[in-house]
C-alpha cells in the first residue's frame, strides 16, 4: 500500500468513528429544550422559554367550505351536524327536534308546519369556538327582520344575529353577527340569499361571584365570511328584545341554541371546539 492510500484509508476510519461517537453522544445527551435559568413569567409558576412547560396537542386543521360541499371540521371538534342526522339536537322541551333535514342540510320548518320551535344542542359548552354554516331562503322574501331571521344564541341566553342582510337595512344592532340589541358588526359580510354562509365564533362565558355578581362578560370574537365583524366585544347579558340586557347567574356550560323565527333558514357543518388553556387536562 502506497502512503497516500494508507493516509486516506486512516482519514475514512477517523470520520467513521467521528460520526458514530457524535451519534452516540447525542443519544446519551440530547439537546437541551428550553431553560430554567430565566426569569419567571408573571405568576411565578414558568420561566421565559422553560423547557417543562406543557407541548401544545396536537390538531389536524379542518378544511375550508365550498358553495357544493361543507368544509371538514379540526380533529378535535365536537361534530354537532355532519348532514345525516339530528342526533345531538333536540327540542324546547327535551323531545327530538322536529326540525327537517334535506340535500345534508337541517332546515328551520317553514311557517304552518310541524317541528316548529328552537333547537337546543344536548351537551352543554362554556368557552368555546364555534363554527356553522348557513343559508338563507332564495328568492328573498320580506324586508329587515322579516327576511332570511334566525339566531345563533350561545349558552342559550347570548345571541349572535343570523338574518338575510344583503342588500336589506334593518336597525344596526339586529343585523348579520350583532350582539343582537347591543353591538353592530363592525361591516356588513353578507353573501346573497341562498348561498353558504360562515360563522366562526370565539366565545368567552362569563364568571359569577358566589353571590351572583358578574366578576366578568361574556365576549365574543366573530369572522364572519372570514371577515372580521365582532373583536373580543363584551355582552350585556341575555338577550331580551327591546330592552337593554342584563346577566342572570346560571352554569358554567349550557345548551347552544338555533333559532325559529319562521324562515327556512339552512344550516350545515356545524361543529363546536372546547377551549380550555394548556394548562389544563
Amino acid at each position: 500500500m502506497t502512503l497516500r492510500r494508507f493516509l486516506l484509508a486512516a482519514a475514512t476510519v477517523a470520520t467513521i468513528g467521528s460520526t458514530t461517537w457524535a451519534a452516540c453522544w447525542a443519544w446519551q445527551n440530547p439537546p437541551q429544550i428550553g431553560f430554567q435559568d430565566t426569569p419567571l413569567l408573571p405568576g411565578g409558576k414558568w420561566h421565559v422559554h422553560d423547557g417543562t412547560r406543557a407541548q401544545p396537542p396536537v390538531v389536524t386543521p379542518g378544511t375550508a367550505g365550498t358553495p357544493d360541499a361543507p368544509g371538514k371540521a379540526p380533529s378535535d371538534a365536537i361534530i354537532l351536524f355532519d348532514g345525516h342526522d339530528l342526533a345531538r339536537w333536540r327540542a324546547e322541551d327535551g323531545s327530538p327536534s322536529g326540525w327537517k333535514i334535506a340535500d345534508g342540510a337541517m332546515i328551520v320548518p317553514p311557517k304552518g308546519t310541524s317541528g316548529g320551535g328552537p333547537t337546543f344542542t344536548k351537551q352543554a359548552f362554556g368557552d368555546c369556538q364555534i363554527h356553522l354554516e348557513f343559508a338563507t331562503p332564495t328568492p328573498a322574501r320580506g324586508t329587515g327582520q322579516g327576511r332570511g331571521n334566525s339566531g345563533l344564541i350561545i349558552m342559550g341566553r347570548y345571541e349572535v344575529q343570523i338574518l338575510d342582510c344583503y342588500d336589506n337595512v334593518t336597525y344596526a344592532d339586529g343585523t348579520s353577527t350583532a350582539v343582537y340589541g347591543q353591538t353592530p358588526p363592525l361591516v356588513n359580510a353578507s353573501r346573497k340569499p341562498g348561498e353558504w354562509q360562515t360563522y366562526d365564533v370565539a366565545f368567552t362565558a362569563p364568571r359569577f361571584k358566589a353571590d351572583g355578581a358578574v366578576e366578568s362578560p361574556a365576549f365574543v370574537t366573530i369572522f364572519h365570511n372570514g371577515v372580521l365583524t365582532q373583536n373580543h366585544t363584551a355582552s350585556l347579558g341575555s338577550v331580551v328584545w327591546r330592552a337593554v340586557a342584563k346577566y342572570e347567574k346560571h352554569g358554567e356550560k349550557e345548551p347552544i341554541m338555533l333559532q325559529d323565527h319562521g324562515d327556512p333558514v339552512r344550516f350545515r357543518n356545524i361543529w363546536v371546539r372546547e377551549i380550555k388553556s394548556v394548562e389544563q387536562p
